[in-house]
């Protein structure tokens, strides 16, 4: 009878070596992942843009695809109802589209238990973004009539799982995006009206947070009941770092929910990477206190405020992978030798010792994509290739 093989004698594949670096280990090269452009997802949006063709056929050839997908909740399949606050009760939506100065603009009216909340979004057909006009909140009694929705536990199904994981093979993993608590509960406003909430009306938003929370670890463990992924990206704590908010209120809001978040997800054999853009200079440590296995994009100053070999000095010993940073500015402006001399500059910084997966910090988002950034989009990956070998 042949003897299985071991880790050891297994060729490297994306999926061993992007859980290698997710375990802190030293894989045969660091992992090269593109974000949100995940080739091997035919659903994908960017598989869909002839613009975006050659360039995706380009990842699919050379880097380590993470395929972003999520269990479909019951609500996903309403027409004239909306999952409210993480809440499948069937609260009912009015909504009415127009154009708007080359937007499609959607006005949204929630008919809540205790009143009628409003929102506005738009869209335009060459940009892959919602744009929030205005939030279902502008105010703390508007988040009472928010909490008057019932809730109802989601009722989730993974019935396009076997597709997904059909098309990824070996070829990477599959994350689903969670929502964490505190962040959820900020986004009923828009970010100058939450943080006025949060530092005048303190206690308030900490009973929405926890109430939220309840409802995020019910749906969480839902969705691990119906079937457990690869890796879970926890994202939002950005909207409480420095010089939004001092790092106390990230150790009241963010830290104690997303460990449990992670708890919860490692019990079920998943690993979880936590989100954060802008300054986590004075939370990392807090960030690592939550026990998760990797962070994310840990920019670069000025947009972030600490260094990627400091961020690979605090998390190393701590068992934490790091995920970055090459700033998406970068890839859609600069030059190739520009994106060379990046590339080798966070090798310097995060390559010793493993623990590392070179990530843009962001996605492009424009239709049709530029001739700049798909040329440096694969200077990048074939920088990487050169240098990150082990």
């Amino acid at each position: 009878m042949t003897e299985p093989r071991s880790a050891a004698t297994d060729p490297w594949t994306s999926r061993r070596r992007l859980l290698a670096a997710l375990s802190c280990e030293v894989p045969d090269r660091v992992p090269i992942n593109t974000y949100e452009l995940a080739g091997r997802n035919s659903l994908d949006w960017y598989n869909g843009q002839p613009s975006y063709s050659a360039l995706m056929d380009f990842i699919r050839a050379h880097t380590d695809c993470i395929t972003n997908w999520n269990p479909r909740a019951a609500t996903d399949r309403y027409t004239c109802e909306e999952r409210f606050l993480c809440s499948d009760f069937p609260v009912e939506v009015e909504t009415c589209t127009e154009t708007v100065g080359g937007y499609e603009r959607t006005t949204s009216i929630c008919h809540a238990p205790k009143g009628d909340l409003r929102r506005v979004t738009q869209v335009r057909p060459d940009v892959h973004t919602t744009w929030q006009v205005e939030h279902w909140c502008k105010s703390p009694s508007d988040v009472d009539v928010a909490l008057s929705v019932p809730y109802q536990p989601a009722d989730y199904d993974a019935l396009d799982l076997a597709r997904v994981r059909a098309e990824l093979g070996d070829g990477g993993l599959v994350m689903a995006s969670i929502g964490d608590p505190a962040y959820l509960a900020a986004d009923l406003m828009a970010f100058q009206d939450y943080l006025s909430w949060a530092f005048e009306e303190t206690e308030h938003f900490a009973k929405t947070v926890a109430v939220v929370a309840e409802r995020v670890m019910e749906n969480l463990r839902r969705q691990l009941d119906c079937c457990v992924l690869d890796l879970y990206r926890i994202v939002g704590p950005e909207y409480f770092t420095p010089p939004y908010l001092p790092p106390e209120m990230f150790r009241r809001f963010v830290v104690p929910h997303v460990r449990e978040m992670v708890r919860l997800i490692h019990s079920r054999g998943g690993k979880a990477r936590l989100h954060c853009h802008g300054k986590i200079g004075r939370v990392l440590d807090l960030i690592l206190e939550t026990g998760c296995d990797g962070v994310d994009p840990c920019e670069q100053p000025p947009d972030g405020d600490i260094g990627l070999c400091e961020v690979k000095r605090r998390c190393q010993p701590a068992g934490v992978s790091v995920w970055g940073n090459i700033a998406l500015k970068i890839l859609e402006h600069d030059t190739p030798d520009e994106v060379r001399a990046e590339v080798r500059r966070i090798m310097e910084q995060a390559k010793e010792g493993g623990a590392f997966v070179l990530l843009p910090t962001a996605a492009p988002i424009n239709v049709p994509l530029s001739a700049r950034t798909e040329t440096n989009y694969r200077v990048m990956i074939e920088t990487a290739l050169e240098l990150g070998r082990y």
